[in-house]
């Protein structure tokens, strides 16, 4: 379900909840299936740095603020959405917030995304920000997908 302030995506992912919190919240196998080279661990309050691997991107830095680290069931930060023009200070912006949470199932894991607070993203950017992350948490829903089945 989605809102205009927010994105909400789940998948199940045939892969226990440690191997997906693992894929999660190790920088390193974030960087693998998101598509960004991050400079060091995830750790709660502190900035997360590093640029865009994605073709065509590789100019767009990875900042993130990393909020909480709730062992395997929630990984969330704070960043903004579609900041891709390297002559624009974004840090002015109330950032969106994006939480990862995982439930086990029966067969794996359920893993629930939610990027919240477009609302609050600048009103001439707000409607592209919102649809290029839309577009973009369907891409990266199947990537985790894919990367916690072909690396179990």
């Amino acid at each position: 379900m989605t809102s205009k302030n927010s994105i909400e995506k789940k998948i199940e992912l045939k892969a226990p909840v440690s191997r997906v919190w693992r894929a999660l919240t190790d920088y390193r196998e974030f960087g693998q299936w998101f598509r960004v080279h991050i400079d060091g661990p995830f750790k709660p309050n502190e900035a997360s740095t590093g640029h865009m691997l994605y073709p065509g991107f590789e100019h767009v830095k990875w900042e993130a603020l990393i909020k909480k680290i709730e062992p395997q069931t929630l990984f969330s930060y704070t960043w903004h959405p579609f900041a891709i023009e390297p002559d624009i200070d974004y840090s002015k912006e109330i950032p969106t917030l994006v939480e990862f949470k995982l439930e086990p199932t029966t067969t794996g894991t359920m893993l629930y995304l939610t990027e919240s607070g477009f609302e609050n993203v600048p009103a001439e950017r707000r409607a592209e920000a919102f649809e290029m992350d839309e577009g973009g948490w369907e891409s990266q829903m199947a990537n985790i997908q894919k990367y916690v089945s072909d690396n179990p």
